[in-house]
């Protein structure tokens, strides 16, 4: 039995169906603060798999620890977590006390029901990105934003707690910048207000339900100005992560790999490819930088095609595409008219 933290969320869902698509037995546990019911009930419906849903915090200690003793966990995909850049700057607080205590709470919770496997969503946002270089996972760590600092605050106290107990079995998985859907249509990238991330802003452009996409500044030392990203395929994301599940299998360790294609791709080359994609212009005004924002970030991926025997296969058309398909067939997400 696998606990997947935050499987109703957007990595979370889509991790979801690749674990039942492939035989395992799941229990979610999501506390919907920023995820939506109906994406459980699409899991269901997709994968035709039924499955225990709790609607619990990962501060809920009881409530948690009667979780573990319901089920026979065995390993646990922890996805949970506040996860934007931006608000995380304006309201650091919460992102230290959910993501960091989350994390503590649920890592005692694991030792006191001797449960030692975890496969950590950690972010490629910890690295402290100087240059245009591939990044690799032994390259400078030093997070730019408060989001960043909780994943390696994170990530050093796995470290930690391995080197405590050798018997752990961790893997670190550092997201570059996960975009696209299912390509069923079915399950998506659904945020609460106001996008964050770039994709669902031009998908809700698209769409209708914004009138023009902010593009945050245009003066970065990049070809055409605007920041360069790694974008991966949702789909090959979860991949990762059961391959990630597999070398749990091995012996006991703690080890990190970044999830990325290892392209970069502006602003503007996601704005004109989705256009391609979807035949639809995307209207953009040019505004000030976003605080936290860094020009260049883009990963290596040899360790994880190497160890993981995992590669990202889907192109840039392909993303846009799936992110479309989803949007057009969920206007407004699961279902809620959001502002």
């Amino acid at each position: 039995m696998i606990l997947v933290t935050g499987g109703a969320g957007y990595i979370g869902s889509h991790a979801a169906v690749e674990l039942l698509e492939n035989g395992y037995e799941i229990v979610i546990l999501d506390s919907l603060a920023n995820s939506s019911y109906e994406s459980i009930l699409r899991i269901k419906e997709l994968t035709g798999r039924n499955f225990e849903f709790y609607e619990v915090d990962l501060l809920e200690t009881e409530k948690v620890e009667n979780l573990f003793r319901m089920h026979n966990i065995k390993a646990v995909m922890h996805f949970a977590g506040l996860k934007s850049v931006g608000e995380s700057v304006s309201f650091p607080l919460d992102y230290y006390g959910n993501n960091i205590a989350g994390t503590l709470n649920l890592c005692k919770i694991m030792s006191r029901f001797n449960v030692r496997e975890l496969v950590f969503s950690s972010s490629a946002t910890v690295y402290r990105t100087i240059g245009n270089q591939a990044l690799e996972e032994s390259s400078s760590l030093g997070a730019n934003n408060p989001y960043g600092r909780t994943k390696l605050v994170i990530e050093e106290m796995l470290h930690d707690l391995y080197r405590s107990d050798p018997f752990w079995k961790i893997v670190i998985l550092r997201y570059f910048n996960p975009i696209g859907a299912h390509e069923s249509g079915k399950i998506g990238e659904d945020p609460a207000g106001i996008p964050n991330n770039l994709m669902p802003y031009i998908t809700q452009v698209a769409i209708g339900r914004r009138p023009v996409l902010q593009v945050f500044g245009e003066d970065y030392d990049t070809p055409d100005g605007t920041c360069i990203r790694d974008y991966i395929h949702i789909s090959d994301l979860v991949k990762g992560h059961l391959k990630a599940l597999e070398y749990l299998t091995g012996p006991p360790g703690i080890e990190t790999f970044n999830l990325g294609t290892g392209k970069g791709y502006s602003v503007l080359d996601l704005v004109k490819e989705f256009s391609r994609a979807s035949g639809i212009e995307i209207p953009y005004q040019v505004t000030d930088r976003r605080e936290g924002d860094v020009p260049i970030c883009y990963a290596s991926a040899e360790k994880a095609r190497n160890r993981l025997l995992w590669e990202a296969e889907k192109d840039l058309f392909e993303m846009c595409q799936d992110a479309w398909r989803w949007q057009a067939m969920n206007p407004y997400g699961y279902g809620v008219i959001k502002t």
